[in-house]
C-alpha cells in the first residue's frame, strides 16, 4: 500500500492504530473494574467474571488473527479500486474532516445491515452475544467478519479518492472510539447526546427488549439514527437487558462464532421452500429467515405425519 502523509504525520503504520491504543483500553477496563468493585449493586449486568471477560478476550484474538489475514486481500483490492479512482482528493484539513463524515455515514449502514440481513448477522450476533455489558464486550467479535464481507462497505471511499490506508485509519478510529462507549459506568453526558453516539445510546442498542432492538447504529456520531428513524433514547425505568433474543449461554468460543451459522444452514435445507424464500432465509431480516425456515420446516413434518 502506497504510502501517505498520514504515515509520516503518525509517525508508524495506521493499520497499527488499535495496537498502539491497547495500553488505553486496558487501563480503562481496569479503571472501570475498580468503580464496579464498589458499586456491584448499581451495575449488576457490568460485573467483570473471568468467564466472560476470558471469553471476549478470546473472541478479540480469533477476530484479529482472521483480520490480518483478510488484510492481505483487502489491501490488493483497495489499492486495485484506488488506481481507477475518480478524484485525486488531497490530504489536508478539509479532506480529513471529510473523511471521517462519509467514514460515519458508511458505518451507519454497516452497521445496520449487519443487524437487518441475516447472512451479515452470523457474524455480528457474536458482537452481541454476552449478557453483560463492560468495556471488555467491545473485544468480543467475529472470527467470520471477513467472510461475510463487512471490508466492502467501504470500497466506495477507496473508488470516490481517498487513500486507503486513511480509510483504514478511518475506521480504525471510530472502532477505537466505540470501545470507550461499551460502558455503564457513565451516565447522560448532555448536549454530546444530541450529535455523538455515547455510553448511553449503545446501551440502548445492546438491549434485547422489544423498544431496543434494532436501534442507535451510529459509529461516532448518532445523527444518521435521528435523520433515518432508527433512534432511541435510554430509559431509565425500562434498562436495557442485555444480550440476543435467544440467548446463547455458552463461553465456547467455536458456538458463539459458528452457532448462528448453523442455524441459518438448517433453515436454509428446511423442506418445502422455494428457491425465493431460500433466499430470504439468507439474506433477509433475521427474524423472518428464522420464523421461514422453521415453519415450513415444520409444516413439512406435519405433513408427513399425515401420510
Amino acid at each position: 500500500m502506497s504510502p501517505t502523509p498520514l504515515t509520516d504525520l503518525l509517525g508508524f503504520d495506521p493499520h497499527l492504530v488499535t495496537l498502539a491504543l491497547a495500553p488505553a483500553f486496558f487501563l480503562a477496563m481496569a479503571g472501570e473494574w475498580l468503580h464496579l468493585r464498589h458499586n456491584r449493586a448499581a451495575y449488576p449486568s457490568a460485573t467483570y467474571t473471568w468467564a466472560d471477560t476470558l471469553s471476549n478476550m478470546t473472541l478479540a484474538g480469533l477476530y484479529q488473527a482472521s483480520d490480518v489475514i483478510a488484510a492481505l486481500l483487502t489491501i490488493v483490492v483497495y489499492n486495485a479500486l484506488f488506481d481507477v479512482r475518480l478524484f485525486d482528493i488531497p490530504f489536508n484539513g478539509w479532506s480529513v474532516a471529510l473523511l471521517f463524515l462519509v467514514q460515519d455515514f458508511v458505518y451507519y449502514w454497516f452497521h445496520r445491515a449487519h443487524h437487518r440481513i441475516r447472512w451479515f448477522w452470523c457474524s455480528h450476533v457474536v458482537h452481541h452475544s454476552s449478557e453483560k455489558l463492560n468495556l471488555s464486550t467491545a473485544f468480543r467479535q467475529s472470527v467470520t467478519y471477513p467472510i461475510t464481507g463487512m471490508w466492502l462497505f467501504w470500497l466506495p471511499i477507496v473508488f470516490i479518492g481517498f487513500p486507503p490506508e486513511t480509510v483504514i485509519f478511518a475506521v480504525a478510529i471510530s472502532l477505537a472510539y466505540q470501545f470507550f462507549i461499551h460502558t455503564q459506568a457513565i451516565g447522560k453526558l448532555g448536549p454530546l447526546e444530541w450529535v455523538l453516539n455515547t455510553p448511553s445510546h449503545h446501551r440502548a442498542h445492546h438491549g434485547r427488549n422489544p423498544r431496543y432492538i434494532d436501534k442507535n447504529y451510529g459509529g461516532i456520531l448518532i445523527i444518521w439514527d435521528r435523520l433515518f428513524g432508527t433512534f432511541v433514547e435510554e430509559d431509565a425505568v425500562e434498562k436495557p437487558d442485555y444480550g440476543i433474543p435467544r440467548q446463547i449461554r455458552t463461553h465456547n468460543p467455536v458456538t458463539l462464532n459458528f452457532h448462528e451459522w448453523r442455524d441459518m444452514f438448517r433453515d436454509l435445507v428446511a423442506p418445502g421452500l422455494t428457491l425465493k424464500e431460500r433466499g430470504l432465509v439468507l439474506f433477509g431480516p433475521p427474524e423472518l429467515a428464522e420464523t421461514l425456515g422453521r415453519h415450513r420446516s415444520a409444516e413439512e413434518m406435519e405433513r408427513v405425519k399425515g401420510i
